[in-house]
């Protein structure tokens, strides 16, 4: 692939990563202090625990003023920060992605929960709380060589190429430690992450809105060449 392949944008076609961002905070029990009273750990993970490091090049948390260092760039799966505290806050969650993914980072925002809905219950150290939220970044117009690079990922929604386009055989990866550290699917917090049921309904929906766009491409394509036409036909026939 030359360095121009590499670069060429792809018109009409939609890349999506399905995501969860949050976080999952535990009470410390008689070890809880006025100032330390959760153990707590804030994260993005692919949605369903796959490896998002193939587009995601490093995670910069942005944590309270009063904590060490609140400034934490995490640059190698998984994307998380552990950390103790006894408040709540907002977390800016800041994703940087590989050269050919995007040159613009991407903010969310989570605010920190420690303590469960029902604030009237008593605190329990056996099942900690747990606030997550599933997104789904969408990257239209693909360079051919990131589209070549993740086509077999499972952590993508792989669009529908547009017929008669063919795309290069796929990149290998051979580092294969790098890939199983980004598989969260065996995370020691991994039993209390949400199990996004209609994760697969979302992407089905996903895959159904790239191929509708796909068709009002193709329609306006269409369009184009008989609007070309009409006008060719009309300055033939002026007098």
């Amino acid at each position: 692939m030359t360095k121009s392949d590499e670069k060429k944008k792809l018109k009409d076609i939609e890349i999506s990563v399905p995501l969860v961002y949050g976080n999952i905070a535990y009470w410390l029990g008689k070890k809880a202090s006025e100032y330390q009273s959760h153990k707590w750990t804030v994260y993005v993970r692919g949605a369903t625990n796959e490896d998002i490091s193939v587009v995601i090049k490093k995670v910069v948390f942005q944590l309270h003023s009063s904590f060490n260092n609140p400034t934490r760039v995490i640059e190698e799966p998984p994307f998380e920060v552990s950390e103790s505290g006894w408040g709540e806050f907002e977390i800016a969650i800041t994703l940087h992605f590989h050269s050919d993914v995007c040159d613009k980072p991407l903010s969310l925002y989570h605010h920190l929960k420690l303590y469960p809905e029902d604030e009237s219950g008593p605190l329990t150290m056996k099942k900690p709380v747990v606030v997550e939220h599933y997104d789904e970044i969408v990257f239209p117009d693909p360079c051919e060589s990131f589209l070549a690079r993740v086509q077999n990922h499972p952590a993508l929604t792989f669009p529908r190429l547009p017929s008669g386009y063919n795309l290069p055989a796929p990149m290998q990866v051979d580092d294969n430690g790098k890939k199983k550290r980004g598989d969260t699917k065996d995370h020691s917090l991994g039993q209390w992450f949400t199990s996004f049921s209609e994760a697969d309904e979302l992407l089905q929906l996903a895959a159904a809105r790239q191929q509708v766009q796909a068709h009002i491409a193709k329609l306006r394509r269409q369009i184009s060449l008989l609007e070309g036409q009409n006008q060719t036909i009309k300055t033939g026939s002026d007098p």
